[in-house]
C-alpha cells in the first residue's frame, strides 16, 4: 500500500455543500493525533528494521599466545592471530529484508485504520453538535411563537374572551422550553469538549458548525465491492504476506553457513639452524561449511506458519461479515432516516396549516388556546424529529463511507 494513501475526504460525497468545514477539522484533527503520531512513528521504527537486519554475523577474532612452544621445521611458533567471518546463505539477508519490509507495510495498513476511525469520530461528534444547535434554534423560535400567542392572550383576557388560566398555560410551556434550551446548552458544551479533544485542542475552543444542513434530492452512488479494499481488510492481506515471508526467511535460514577466516602463526628462527625459510612467520586461510542437521525447529515454524494463514484467512472472512453487516445496517439507517424526514416534512406543513387555521380563528374572537399549544407542541416535535432525521442520515453516510471507501 502506498503511503500516499490519503483519508481525509471520505465524506465529501455525502456532504455535499456542507463537506468544507468539516474537511478542514478532518485535517485538523489528523494532523494533531497523539494516536496516529504514535503509529507513524512506531511505523518509522519497523521501516528501520530493515537496515537492522541487512548485516552480517559479528565477525570473530582471536588471539593465542604458546606458553609451551611447539616446534617446527622452520622454528618454534610464538602466537596466533585468527579472523573469521560467517557468510548467510546466498539470499538469506534479501529474505530477511522482505519480512522486515512486510512487517512493516502491516503497521502502515493500521495508520490507515486509525485514520478511518479518526475521521468517522471527528464527524460523528460534529453532526451532533449540529443537531444540538439546531434544535436550540428551533425551541428559540418557539419560544417566540409562544410570545406573540401570549400577546394575543394577554389581549384576548381584556376583551373577556379568554381567561388567565391560558396565559398561564403559555407562560408555563415558554418556561419548559428554556429549561429544554439550557439543558442542550450544557449538552453542547459536553460534545465541543469531546469533538476538540478529537483535535487534540483545548476543550473551551468554540466549535463552528454549519447553521443548516438537509438531506440531498438522491443518495451518493455506493458501491458495495470496493468494501473488500477497506484496510481493516487489507490489514489480513499484508499480515497474511508477512507469513509467506517469514516462510521464505524460514527455508534459507535453514540452508548452511559458509565462513572465511584466516589464521596467523608468527614463528621464531631456530639458532642450531640456518636455512631460507628460518623462523618464516605461517599465513593460513581457512573456510568453513555451518550445516544444520538437525531440523526440527525449521519444521515446526513452518508448520506455524501454515496454521497461522489458515487463522488469518478466517479471521478475514469474519471480518468481511461484519463490514457488511455493518453496511447494510447503515444504508438501511439512512434510507429510514430519509423516510422519516419526508414524513416530518409533510407533518410539519399540516401543523403550520393548522395553525394559520387557529390565527384566522382568533380574527373572529374563537381562538383556543388549548389548541394553540397542541399545535406548538406538535411543531416543536416534528421539527425536532426533522433535525434528528438529518443527523442520522449524515451519520450513516459516514459511516458508509468509512466502509467503502477507497
Amino acid at each position: 500500500m502506498k503511503k500516499t494513501l490519503l483519508l481525509l475526504l471520505f465524506f465529501s460525497t455525502a456532504l455535499g455543500a456542507y463537506a468544507q468545514t468539516l474537511e478542514l477539522y478532518l485535517k485538523e484533527a489528523e494532523l494533531n493525533s497523539p494516536v496516529i503520531q504514535a503509529m507513524e512513528l512506531r511505523y518509522n521504527i519497523a521501516r528501520e528494521k530493515v537496515n537492522e537486519v541487512n548485516t552480517l554475523p559479528n565477525t570473530t577474532i582471536g588471539a593465542g599466545y604458546f606458553v609451551s612452544e611447539p616446534e617446527t621445521r622452520t622454528g618454534p611458533q610464538r602466537a596466533r592471530l585468527s579472523v573469521t567471518q560467517m557468510l548467510p546463505w546466498f539470499g538469506t539477508i534479501t529474505a530477511r529484508e522482505n519480512y522486515a519490509s512486510s512487517m512493516a507495510e502491516a503497521e502502515y495498513v493500521e495508520i490507515a485504520i486509525a485514520k478511518r476511525k479518526l475521521a468517522l469520530s471527528v464527524a460523528q461528534s460534529y453532526y451532533t453538535l449540529y443537531a444540538n444547535k439546531a434544535k436550540q434554534d428551533v425551541l428559540d423560535k418557539n419560544v417566540q411563537l409562544l410570545d406573540t400567542y401570549e400577546k394575543l392572550a394577554l389581549t384576548s383576557v381584556e376583551v373577556g374572551k379568554a381567561s388567565a388560566v391560558d396565559v398561564l398555560k403559555l407562560q408555563i410551556r415558554q418556561n419548559e422550553l428554556q429549561q429544554q434550551k439550557e439543558v442542550l446548552e450544557q449538552q453542547y458544551l459536553a460534545e465541543q469538549a469531546v469533538f476538540n479533544n478529537l483535535l487534540n485542542r483545548e476543550e473551551s475552543i468554540s466549535v463552528e458548525v454549519v447553521g443548516e444542513m438537509d438531506i440531498p434530492v438522491e443518495d451518493p452512488m455506493v458501491e458495495k465491492e470496493t468494501l473488500t479494499l477497506n484496510p481493516e481488510l487489507l490489514k489480513y492481506d499484508q499480515l497474511y504476506e508477512s507469513v509467506v515471508q517469514s516462510e521464505l526467511l524460514n527455508q534459507k535460514e535453514n540452508a548452511p553457513s559458509l565462513g572465511i577466516g584466516l589464521d596467523y602463526v608468527t614463528v621464531s628462527e631456530r639458532s642450531d639452524m640456518d636455512f631460507s625459510d628460518n623462523g618464516k612467520d605461517i599465513l593460513m586461510p581457512m573456510v568453513s561449511l555451518s550445516i544444520p542437521i538437525f531440523s526440527n525447529r525449521v519444521k515446526s515454524v513452518t508448520k506455524q506458519n501454515q496454521l497461522r494463514q489458515k487463522e488469518i484467512e478466517l479471521q478475514k472472512t469474519e471480518r468481511l461479515n461484519v463490514l457488511e453487516n455493518a453496511f447494510a445496517k447503515a444504508v438501511s439507517q439512512r434510507n429510514e432516516a430519509r423516510i422519516a424526514h419526508a414524513t416530518q416534512t409533510k407533518n410539519l406543513q399540516q401543523a403550520k396549516d393548522a395553525e394559520e387555521i387557529l390565527i384566522k380563528s382568533y380574527e373572529t374572537g374563537t381562538i383556543d388556546f388549548n389548541d394553540v399549544l397542541d399545535i406548538q407542541e406538535l411543531q416543536l416535535k416534528f421539527q425536532t424529529n426533522q433535525i434528528q432525521s438529518i443527523q442520522l442520515y449524515y451519520v450513516q453516510s459516514a459511516i458508509i463511507n468509512y466502509l467503502i471507501n477507497k
